[in-house]
């Protein structure tokens, strides 16, 4: 047997999850060693124990590791086991990196730049004119998109992405060997010629409620930032949003009336400084450091058209004291309340005054 078939089959153990998987690969260096090691051995390993040694040990179900092999030689579907130099590299920083992705495309999964747009399924006209225009702003940039392939705001970025050419990914909840929604099958299919889907599932998996939580990590570790569009407070998308803001990924969000339920989870990350506000595709390349921004108003010019209420001036005047300075020492140099910060800031983002940087680091504009 060759070493994809005991790859695959590591995926199959019942009890062996993606981080064991990773412990187990770590010690014995490859997955063939793994199914060869004794069982004491095996329960020795941190996190495995007795029972998941015996379950490694007991396992036989071969036979769907190689229908596994034979259909991905037959839809030209590429295994990348966690090892592969192929492998999405970003996602090894995550601790649940998948053990062994399925893939069919082309894009390069570790091409320099990467983002994630991620929304609602149901989406307004602003969200959708938004999504768009960000989509054909980056479309002068080198940079693989990357969505779940979902209703809504998903498939309007794969879709303004395939008009424009370019690569976009849609990370699957299921196995490839259908495509969920069924109404995407074409737009899959067009993915196909410049971009790709990708999961972690067998082919047999259907998609399943418990898999789209498994499916937004892979959305939120994969891309070097992701930009929400529009989302309630509650939803999957900000689950992606949570994820990749714990994944030290950078986070932006699309700001929208404080009245439309629909903005209200955009709000909430840019309150919580989990997301950087998103005003433009401009300043959103240079605070990802992929480009220069024009310059800005000079601070006289500025001053000319803008009123700023006291708490706003006290910001902007430690802002002009510092190039750069970070939240907790505007918090504690302002005197002013956390509630009254967050809240000039905000108002100073949205009028394009200073701008959020990762690391929860702020600079004038």
């Amino acid at each position: 047997m060759n070493e994809l078939l005991y790859q695959i089959s590591i995926t199959l153990i019942n009890g062996v999850g993606v981080v064991q998987a990773k412990q187990l690969i770590e010690h014995f260096g490859t997955a063939e060693n793994i199914f060869k090691a004794k069982k004491k051995e095996l329960s020795l390993i941190e996190n495995i124990g007795e029972i998941r040694a015996k379950q490694i040990k007991d396992f036989n179900n071969f036979k769907e590791a190689e229908d596994e092999i034979s259909f991905c030689e037959k839809h030209h579907i590429k295994p990348l086991f966690i090892t592969d130099k192929n492998y999405p590299q970003r996602l090894l920083n995550c601790y649940d990196s998948p053990t062994l992705l399925y893939y069919r495309g082309n894009a390069n999964l570790n091409n320099s730049k990467i983002i994630s747009i991620i929304g609602t399924r149901n989406n307004t006209d602003y969200g959708r004119k938004i999504t768009e225009q960000i989509v054909e702003e980056l479309s002068s940039q080198d940079i693989v998109i990357v969505s779940g392939l979902a209703f809504g705001i998903d498939a309007i970025a794969h879709k303004k992405s395939v008009q424009l050419n370019i690569p976009t990914i849609g990370v699957l909840a299921h196995g490839l060997n259908s495509i969920y929604p069924s109404q995407h099958k074409n737009l899959a299919t067009e993915m196909l010629l410049n971009g790709g889907l990708l999961t972690e599932f067998t082919q047999n998996v259907k998609a399943d409620k418990h898999h789209f939580p498994r499916r937004n990590r892979i959305v939120a570790g994969i891309a070097d930032a992701t930009i929400v569009i529009e989302t309630a407070s509650k939803g999957g998308s900000m689950i992606t949003a949570e994820l990749a803001y714990n994944y030290n990924r950078d986070v932006f969000a699309v700001p929208g009336k404080i009245t439309d339920a629909k903005s209200s989870g955009c709000l909430q990350l840019i309150e919580q400084n989990k997301a950087v506000i998103f005003t433009s595709a401009e300043r959103f390349l240079f605070e990802m450091g992929w480009s220069e921004l024009k310059k800005s108003l000079p601070k006289k010019q500025r001053e000319l058209f803008i009123e700023l209420n006291d708490d706003e001036k006290i910001i902007t005047q430690l802002l002009e004291k510092k190039e750069t300075v970070h939240i907790d020492e505007l918090y504690l140099k302002s005197n002013l309340s956390s509630s009254s910060v967050a809240a000039a800031i905000l108002n100073l983002e949205l009028q394009n005054i200073i701008t959020s940087l990762p690391g929860k680091m702020y600079s004038l504009a």
